[in-house]
């Protein structure tokens, strides 16, 4: 008779059969039974709602939110596809979204189906799906992205209200802004007569600068009889300046949400008190905060580290090459990582006082910092050098967050723009804020994200002649939360105000 774990490992194989095939939605007809019921038990599976499941982790604790939000939109399409076949289609607000690469999950995701039941379905941490019993575009003015049957962009710039354009600005912006050529959506509009969508259009691509799209759509609209009355949709005039030659969504709304946040950062961070005067001090002052810097952000990141560990690895009195499966011995490398980028970060504070661009520091040294960090854990043998080679190339998903990091393309995107935002800031007090909140919010790398952060935090707090910030591990969850709402909501107030506060105690 087979054993418990010989029975176990039976079903572990025919779960790993279909997640091979690249199956996330898991129906109830996809398992027996008894393969079912013994992977639910032990953990390996999780009910979304009554014959549908999604693989999970036997570890994750109770109410843990990461595997939902990783499985979300394939869970989704999966489930949108066996239930209406090929027909349904995500609304042109959500496509909007998608097409500007904001992948957090919504609390409630708009679907359109001519076999919609008008009514929601709940699905796992407060998300449904809400099928409204609508026709779907033509198939000419749908697309596929990752799977999910959306609106074309323009398609959904036409379909979407003016309420959306106040709404949600910033996703609305980036999506004109996608648009090359007015041809784009004068097609769709002459064809249906869309005289009033189209005086809103034209309003909407010359409050972003586009006055030739905007004069375009005007013109070809006047030309085929239609009395076409401009209106912005919007509520305020832009305040960043779009490039002609910018068209990536992730870029544009990087830009803009830098544009915003930084009023409200102006009028919560205390101005800058300038470089200090000594070097030496500050610097001084830095190694000081050595060991308490240390131990609440490892602490924060999860790791168990105390002051005597902290002392040990920054003497160099440990073995990198024992005990590598022991939880101990995996705090100790991180421990003695940080010990050693900590020291680089300390040299890029240097040459920041001596009057180097911040932001050019940062683009220069951020990838020295971070093979220091994560050097100890090669030297063990625990990750591989070329881990440590760049950015990552795998999709990353935050903990008991919402927000679904960028894509690795958009993160190739991002970063160099992101440095060139650092370099052309001109307050301290934003590079500062927004220094940190961007960086955790591209998440360029698979582990250590975090850390970095506030290594980064940290330097160009010296650029303004602020003190080093330590983010206590008392206040992780205001700080985690603080990060949330500047992530999903785009309110960066929270996040300001603690940091302020936190310089406050500071100094």
């Amino acid at each position: 008779m087979a054993s418990p774990s010989d029975k176990l490992a039976q079903s572990l194989l025919i779960l790993k059969t279909l997640q091979d095939q690249g199956r996330v939605a898991l129906r109830a007809s996809d398992l027996s039974r008894t393969h079912r019921e013994r992977l639910l038990k032990n953990g390996f599976v999780r009910e979304v709602m009554k014959g549908w499941y999604i693989p999970s982790r036997p570890d994750e604790p109770a109410g843990e939110s990461t595997s939902w939000y990783a499985s979300f939109w394939a869970f989704c399409a999966s489930y949108l596809k066996a239930r209406f076949g090929e027909e349904w289609c995500l609304s042109p607000e959500q496509s909007i979204n998608l097409h500007t690469g904001n992948w957090n999950i919504p609390p409630q995701l708009l679907v359109r189906s001519p076999k919609g039941g008008n009514k929601p379905t709940g699905l796992l941490h407060g998300t449904s799906i809400f099928d409204m019993r609508l026709a779907v575009p033509p198939a000419a003015d749908t697309t596929f992205v990752n799977g999910l049957r959306v609106y074309s962009l323009p398609a959904a710039l036409l379909g979407c209200s003016q309420a959306q354009f106040a709404a949600n600005p910033t996703e609305m912006r980036s999506a004109l802004a996608m648009v090359t050529d007015a041809s784009d959506v004068l097609g769709r509009l002459l064809a249906g007569g869309h005289s009033t969508i189209a005086g809103r259009l034209a309003g909407a691509f010359r409050n972003i600068g586009r006055e030739r799209t905007a004069g375009d759509i005007i013109g070809a609209m006047q030309a085929a009889g239609y009395t076409v009355t401009e209106s912005d949709p919007f509520e305020d005039q832009s305040r960043f300046v779009f490039s002609p030659r910018e068209t990536s969504p992730y870029v544009n709304r990087m830009r803009m949400s830098w544009a915003i946040m930084r009023e409200d950062v102006l009028a919560i961070f205390p101005a800058a008190p300038g470089l200090p005067p000594d070097p030496a001090s500050y610097l001084k002052q830095v190694e000081e905060i050595y060991a308490n810097d240390a131990y609440n952000s490892l602490s924060i990141e999860g790791y168990k580290v105390s002051a005597a560990l902290i002392e040990k690895v920054r003497s160099g009195n440990w073995n990198p090459e024992s005990n590598k499966d022991d939880q101990n011995h995996r705090n100790a490398l991180a421990a003695r990582g940080y010990w050693q980028a900590f020291q680089r970060v300390t040299q890029s504070i240097e040459k920041v006082l001596g009057g180097e661009n911040a932001g050019t520091v940062a683009d220069n040294d951020h990838g020295v910092w971070y093979r220091e960090l994560f050097g100890p854990g090669v030297t063990a043998g625990i990750l591989k050098a070329a881990d440590l080679a760049g950015y990552r190339n795998s999709p990353v998903y935050i903990r008991h967050s919402i927000h679904t990091p960028p894509n690795k393309e958009a993160v190739r995107e991002l970063m160099p723009a992101f440095f060139e935002l650092l370099q052309q800031e001109t307050e301290a007090a934003v590079r500062v804020v927004l220094g940190h909140f961007m960086f955790v919010y591209i998440h360029p790398y698979i582990d250590g994200n975090g850390r970095m952060g506030r290594f980064l935090m940290n330097l160009m707090l010296a650029s303004g002649g602020y003190p080093w910030i330590v983010v206590p591990l008392e206040r992780r969850n205001d700080y985690m939360a603080a990060l949330e709402s500047a992530s999903a909501e785009g309110d960066i107030k929270p996040f300001a105000a603690l940091l302020a506060e936190l310089n406050s105690k500071a100094r």
